[in-house]
């Protein structure tokens, strides 16, 4: 009677076997790395771009919803309805939603600045302030290397204040429109990031 032999595989093919799965796994694992850092930086970059579009979007908001209406400082001052220097803007603006119709203006007072390399949007409880009133800041971009407003008169000068003493005030008939309720036609921004380069915006104000 012949012997039954067992069948099955030898420790050099158990060897074998193992050293080409585990080539596949690493380089399968290496491929899928990749994948996920790929996905990972592409989602950063979306996120960015996002801010972006949102920090964009709230100034051409704030900008189109420009109002004249002056505002009382906090000692008492008049401060005009549009404030701008090269660095710095503030504007009273229409549509500030009340929808529990609460005794006040639907007209907010809102302040734009770069701080540690932060674009910062503030907005004050109330137009007219008491002493000590400050703004409610936050962050709307991070990594801005620089920011420039610049403002362009009715004669067509652009102006790195507002409002600009060297500008003769616009006149409505023969009388000179006062230069606190004053808006400029345009406003440009020039903004530079750290990762996209420089952005510029020019946006033309209501009449």
């Amino acid at each position: 009677m012949k012997s039954m032999r067992r069948q099955g595989f030898t420790l050099v093919e158990l060897l074998v076997a193992v050293a080409i799965f585990a080539a596949i796994a690493a380089i399968a694992y290496g491929g899928l790395s990749q994948i996920a850092q790929t996905r990972g930086a592409l989602a950063q970059e979306q996120d960015r771009y996002a801010a972006l579009n949102r920090a964009m979007n709230n100034i051409v908001r704030d900008l189109r919803q420009a109002v004249a209406r002056p505002v009382r400082g906090n000692y008492g001052e008049t401060i005009p309805a549009l404030r701008g220097s090269s660095d710095s803007l503030e504007l009273s603006r229409l549509g500030f939603a009340n929808p529990l119709a609460e005794p006040r203006s639907h007209i907010e007072r809102v302040i734009y600045a770069l701080t540690d390399k932060r674009l910062r949007r503030g907005r004050y409880a109330v137009l007219d302030r008491a002493t000590g009133s400050v703004p409610d800041d936050r962050d709307l971009l991070d990594r801005v290397s620089r920011l420039r407003w610049r403002y362009l008169d009715r004669q067509g000068n652009w102006s790195d204040l507002w409002p600009s003493s060297t500008v003769a005030p616009t006149a409505i008939g023969t009388a000179p429109v006062p230069r606190e309720i004053e808006l400029p036609r345009a406003v440009e921004l020039t903004i530079e990031l750290e990762d996209y380069g420089e952005l510029r915006r020019v946006v033309a104000l209501p009449s």
